[in-house]
């Protein structure tokens, strides 16, 4: 069978690799893909009429592509395509294709309107409030603080906006901060219309996901997430950050002096890292989250609204220890896979991707196992750190950072899988498009181990600026 994945990073890849993986699989498509697409067998970069996708947002294309090429399947990656409606055009064209509907993706759309619906449906959350003003948020930030000095607040983009519209705030200051780059500077464009503002929770965060086919939900396995863009104690790392961002010159005696308060900017990300199984998700707690949040979620969605969730539902857990137990609360909820928890989960799949695909479209899910290898898998990303080029001082992702540098050691890879996150494939070899460059991948029988693999095969690789957590894989503060 021909499969398309509709995905620009590593999480593309890594649904494109566990596809290749399938003994009914001939080929497997990726639109747009990038460099990294063409290093599993199996794998191609879709092109209509001699030229590559422009992007997950071209439908038009993609649907004319799948439609061309006889694709059998379509597997649908980001969420931004999914909330434009690309399933039901591809299946307007024939095409079945796994992720929800564009009426679906509300649940992700909109941070505002899945917090409401959560509370109304009676899944644990944390407090929120909403707001549409930036004057009266900011109000509302202040009195916050002053009512509760003991407390903190995460504020979030209300619209989609690539995983990046999250303030995880340890003071007032940034609080206030994060609501002024959402609302009034419009980092996030329209999706910054509206914030939701929630009492920032501490615990243990999970990336768990599920496989719904609107009527049945399994567990599709978990991952703990490494947000922070630097590791707890790189000072030095954060400086740099924190001078390129604001463009202020500090010593490091003064940024010792904001780390030692709490100040000293240490950015939440999309991910720097990943490892699955997560440690603390026990079959016990896996059973929790499924019937206090995922199975009501599926439920109520299509009793309540009408709708069916058909695809990879997302929820970022943070479990609340209460005496000898875990209580699971909902952060927040994804229609679509984790990233980079998929490039550590997936590689871990021990069924059938296509057969899963399937069920899903079928509406069999309860027919099928979702089995896991036992192994324990860690990944790291190399991102675009602080540089100084013809540009000035760039910070480095997650924010302003520089593209186009040559990368280096690839080919030198042999213990670990590369999920390539922003690669290109030039005539010399490879260079970097993005933030999140490209992720390594180890499997063992121990974190230990899979963390010495990983680390010793990140180090053959190479381009101006690089930069990775430490700490992938340790119990540390994130």
């Amino acid at each position: 069978m021909k499969v398309l994945v509709v995905d620009a990073g590593g999480r593309g890849n890594a649904i494109a690799h566990a596809f290749s993986r399938s003994k009914n699989v001939r080929e497997v498509y990726v639109a747009p893909g990038n460099g990294g697409s063409l290093l599993f067998e199996n794998c191609r970069i879709a092109k209509l009429d001699g030229k590559k996708i422009p992007s997950i947002r071209a439908v038009d294309e993609i649907v004319r592509f799948a439609v061309k090429s006889g694709i059998d399947i379509a597997y649908i990656g980001p969420e931004e395509p999914l909330s434009l409606g690309l399933v039901d055009r591809l299946e307007e064209a024939g095409i079945p294709a796994v992720g929800p509907k564009k009426e679906a993706t509300i649940l992700e759309a909109s941070k505002c309107w899945a917090k409401d619906f959560m509370r109304k449906i009676g899944v644990p959350i944390p407090d929120y409030w909403n707001f549409d003003d930036p004057d009266e948020a900011k109000s509302f930030i202040k009195d916050f603080y002053s009512s509760h000095p003991e407390k903190n607040l995460v504020v979030k983009a209300d619209g989609l906006a690539a995983g990046k519209g999250v303030f995880v705030c340890d003071s007032m200051e940034e609080a206030i901060v994060a609501v002024d780059e959402i609302m009034v500077k419009k980092k996030f464009g329209r999706a910054g219309d509206r914030v939701e503002i929630e009492e920032r929770l501490y615990g243990i965060e999970v990336a768990f996901t599920a496989l719904s086919d609107g009527k049945h939900v399994v567990p599709f396995g978990h991952a703990k997430d490494y947000k922070r863009a630097f590791d707890p104690d790189d000072v030095g790392g954060m400086r740099n950050f924190y001078m390129g961002y604001f463009g202020r010159y500090i010593t490091m005696d003064e940024a010792m002096d904001l780390y030692e308060r709490g100040m000293l900017i240490n950015p939440n990300t999309g991910g720097m890292g990943a490892i699955s199984p997560h440690p603390t998700v026990s079959d016990d707690v896996e059973e929790k989250i499924m019937e206090t949040i995922v199975k009501p979620i599926v439920k109520k969605f299509r009793e309540l609204e009408g709708k069916e969730f058909r695809g990879v539902l997302y929820p970022v857990i943070m479990l609340i220890e209460r005496g000898e137990e875990f209580i699971p609360k909902v952060l927040e909820i994804n229609v679509r896979d984790c990233d980079p928890g998929a490039e550590a989960k997936l590689p871990r799949l021990e069924s059938d991707m296509l057969e899963l695909s399937w069920a899903v479209i079928e509406q069999n899910l309860n027919e099928v196992e979702v089995k896991f290898s036992e192994k324990q898998a860690v990944s790291v990303c190399a991102v675009s750190g602080a540089m100084v080029g013809r540009e000035g001082f760039k910070p480095g992702y997650p924010s302003d950072h520089y593209t186009n540098q040559p990368i280096n050691g690839i080919e030198e890879v042999r213990d670990a899988v590369i999920y390539a996150n922003g690669i290109a494939k030039t005539a010399n070899g490879f260079e970097t498009t993005g933030g999140r460059v490209l992720t390594l991948t180890a499997l063992d029988y121990t974190i230990e181990e899979a963390r010495e693999t990983v680390y010793n095969e990140i180090k053959n690789i190479h381009f101006p600026g690089m930069r990775y957590r430490r700490t992938i894989g340790l119990d540390v503060p994130d």
